[in-house]
């Protein structure tokens, strides 16, 4: 961050006296755009500036970007169904007809592929949403008021933090979307985004407990306190902006391992189960069939691991932007 007192010292002789109306000083004109330039960057300007500079930023968005759409609008990738096909084209290989080839139950990989993208990142998206906002306000609370409400906050994240996440997401599911269960489409999504964020809310909410523990002493803050500015205008206006970036970036982190959270749950038949299309569905049908058929497993996975990587890297590198010791 640039600081306002290395400016360098501009020397600008007198303005001399106008000797006609309107006129002025012509030495004058540069100093605004002047100024401009020498204003110093915030924490945001500053980890702008410097992902901008890392070629992995831009790789990692590119891919994000095309994973967005295909989950938005998947009809512009394929025309063809994701959820009936043909038992006449079960298990055909990959050709110019069916790119990704067909399943078992004859319905088309490359459909299903692009389908499947959509529940992955919904899923994915709504998890980490869920987890920021439920930990970040624990944390908040926490850190700001301290003494026993700091102590019962903890305390109930640290028995939700012991708490294993694979066995206690099976126990959710099977219990709420077990076998037999009647369930729609969205409600086995929602069941399955309220697991997530249920075992994952305690790591933002000790991220935003400690952020806030180390400003809320700060002296802008002590200033604010001292003038009489409210409760809700110090958290809003003066915590809240300068402890958001660790949320940030774990949010971006916990975007790639929620998708992958999701495709394995879906692989012990806990998760996602049909008629929704997952990526992680589609590799739980392709195990039985990986010798015969390895293209049902190759191509979900491939892009499922190409979707979490591009998660992972751009967590990085907005994690790297952040910290002024990693850069």
């Amino acid at each position: 961050m640039s600081d306002p007192h290395s400016a360098p010292i501009v020397s600008t002789p007198p303005s001399t006296a106008p000797t006609e109306a309107g006129s002025g000083s012509p030495t004058d004109a540069g100093l605004p755009e002047n100024a401009r330039k020498n204003k110093p960057r915030g924490l945001f300007g500053d980890a702008w500036r410097d992902l901008r500079r890392k070629p992995i930023f831009w790789i990692s968005s590119t891919l994000i970007v095309f994973f967005l759409v295909l989950a938005a609008f998947p009809w512009l990738f394929t025309s063809k169904d994701a959820v009936n096909g043909a038992l006449s084209n079960s298990l055909v290989p990959p050709s110019g007809d069916a790119w990704f080839g067909y399943d078992v139950q004859g319905r088309d990989v490359y459909a299903r592929v692009i389908y499947g993208a959509r529940a992955s990142i919904i899923v994915a998206l709504s998890a980490v949403a869920g987890t920021l906002l439920l930990g970040g306000m624990m944390g908040m609370v926490a850190g700001y008021l301290g003494g026993w409400v700091d102590a019962v906050l903890s305390r109930i994240a640290d028995v939700f933090f012991g708490l294993p996440f694979v066995l206690g997401a099976i126990v959710i599911l099977t219990t709420f979307n077990g076998v037999g269960s009647e369930n729609g489409k969205w409600e086995i999504m929602g069941l399955v985004t309220i697991s997530l964020v249920v075992l994952s809310w305690p790591v933002s909410m000790r991220l935003m407990r400690s952020s806030v523990l180390a400003t809320k002493e700060a002296d802008y803050i002590v200033a604010a306190r001292a003038l009489g500015a409210s409760t809700g205008r110090i958290i809003f206006k003066h915590l809240l902006p300068n402890c958001l970036a660790p949320l940030l970036v774990y949010g971006t982190i916990m975007v790639g391992s929620f998708i992958g959270a999701e495709a394995t749950l879906s692989f012990l038949g806990v998760g996602l189960k049909s008629p929704v299309v997952s990526w992680g569905i589609m590799i739980s049908e392709a195990q039985n069939y990986l010798r015969v058929s390895p293209f049902l497993l190759f191509f979900p996975a491939g892009f499922l691991v190409t979707a979490v990587l591009s998660f992972v890297m751009l967590g990085e590198a907005v994690r790297e932007a952040f910290d002024p010791k990693l850069r």
